[in-house]
C-alpha cells in the first residue's frame, strides 16, 4: 500500500534557498526518472518523515500529490541526505517509477535468533547490513530475515546463502560475508582463565 507525499514545484534553487526552506520546516528535493528531466520540488519535513518511518521506510512506494504534472506519479526514495547530528532530512532524491517495471533497491538485513556460537562464548560480527535486490515495486521487501540460530564459532553466512524473497533477485555479490561468529583469541582466553590477585 502506497503513502501520499505532497510536493510543491520549486522554481528557485541554490544553497541559500535550501537553507530558508529548512527553517520553514520544508525539505528541498528533486524528482527524476526515465524519459523526464529532473524536477526540483519541496516537501513538508513532517509529512516526509512520517511517510518513510518504520521498517523499510525508504523503500515505501509514495504517491505524489500536487506538483503539476507529477500529481499521481509513484516514487521511491533514491537518496536521502540527513543531518549527521539530528538525523533530519536535508535533501531528498525521488525516483519516479512505473509499477510494471522492475527497480533496484537496497534492503535491510535482520538477524533472527541467538547463535549457538554466541551462546558458547563467541562474538558476532555483522558485516553486511543491507543487500541490493531487483524486483517489481509491489514486491519490494521491508526487510530480509537471516536466521543465525545454528551459526557456530568459526562459521559464516554469505549473501549466497540467503534465499531471495518471492519475486526478487539478489544482485549483491554472493561471496560477500554477512555475519560471522568469531572465537576468542588465545590471549583473551588465558586472561579470562587467570585467577584474580
Amino acid at each position: 500500500m502506497s503513502k501520499t507525499l505532497t510536493v510543491e514545484l520549486r522554481e528557485k534553487t541554490g544553497k541559500g534557498i535550501s537553507r530558508r526552506l529548512r527553517t520553514e520546516g520544508k525539505v528541498p528535493a528533486v524528482v527524476y526518472g526515465k524519459g523526464m528531466e529532473p524536477v526540483p520540488v519541496t516537501l513538508n519535513l513532517k509529512e516526509f518523515t512520517e511517510a518513510v518511518a518504520g521498517v523499510g521506510g525508504r523503500n515505501h512506494i509514495l504517491t505524489v500529490s500536487g506538483g503539476g504534472a507529477l500529481n499521481g506519479e509513484n516514487v521511491i526514495v533514491a537518496d536521502l541526505y540527513q543531518d549527521c547530528i539530528k538525523g533530519t532530512a536535508l535533501h531528498v532524491d525521488l525516483h519516479r517509477i512505473n509499477l510494471a517495471d522492475k527497480v533496484k533497491v537496497h534492503v535491510r538485513l535482520n538477524l533472527v535468533g541467538t547463535s549457538v556460537g554466541v551462546k558458547g562464548g563467541g562474538f558476532l560480527d555483522f558485516a553486511c547490513h543491507q543487500i541490493e535486490v531487483e524486483c517489481l515495486p509491489v514486491h519490494i521487501p521491508e526487510k530480509i530475515n537471516v536466521d543465525i540460530t545454528e551459526l557456530n564459532i568459526g562459521h559464516s553466512i554469505h549473501v549466497g546463502d540467503i534465499v531471495a524473497p518471492v519475486g526478487s533477485v539478489i544482485l549483491t555479490d554472493p561471496s560477500t560475508p554477512v555475519v560471522s561468529i568469531l572465537g576468542r583469541k588465545a590471549g583473551d582466553v588465558e586472561e579470562a582463565a587467570a585467577p584474580a590477585e
